[in-house]
């Protein structure tokens, strides 16, 4: 069996659209999904021998703060061809914020920690200075 490849080629305005190769015979019918719910199907449309350009609209409805993970199978067997994640709003960003200040907050607990048992074991910090 000949396996299918599908490649982005753009996004733009909520239209993903990609290029099926490796089709033997008509084209396959696709599902769009979205956390494991049918959302619908995409627009194949032939373009040669074995080649479908594939078209998805992205639902603006399905669209939240957040991260959404589309995914684009084959209807037969759930094969997945493609995914598609879709970043929105600002809360986002201030959790990536908010982990980075807890592990720089953890970075320097440890680093006090290293430093107070090499006091307590007469040990010396190897510093770039002290290499030889």
């Amino acid at each position: 069996m000949t396996r299918l490849t599908l490649t982005k080629t753009t996004f733009s305005q909520g239209v993903w659209i990609g290029c099926l190769s490796g089709v033997a015979g008509e084209a396959p019918t696709l599902d769009l999904l979205l956390d494991a719910e049918r959302l619908g199907a995409p627009v194949v449309t032939a373009e040669g021998e074995g080649i479908f350009r594939v078209q998805v609209e992205i639902p603006a409805d399905r669209l939240s703060d957040g991260v959404q993970t589309f995914v684009i199978t084959t209807a037969d067997d759930g094969t997945t061809l493609a995914t598609i994640s879709v970043v929105c709003g600002a809360p986002l960003a201030d959790d990536i914020r908010a982990e980075i200040d807890l592990l720089r907050g953890e970075l320097d607990m440890l680093k006090r920690a290293f430093r107070r048992h090499c006091v307590e074991t007469g040990a010396t910090e190897a510093r770039p200075s002290d290499e030889a």
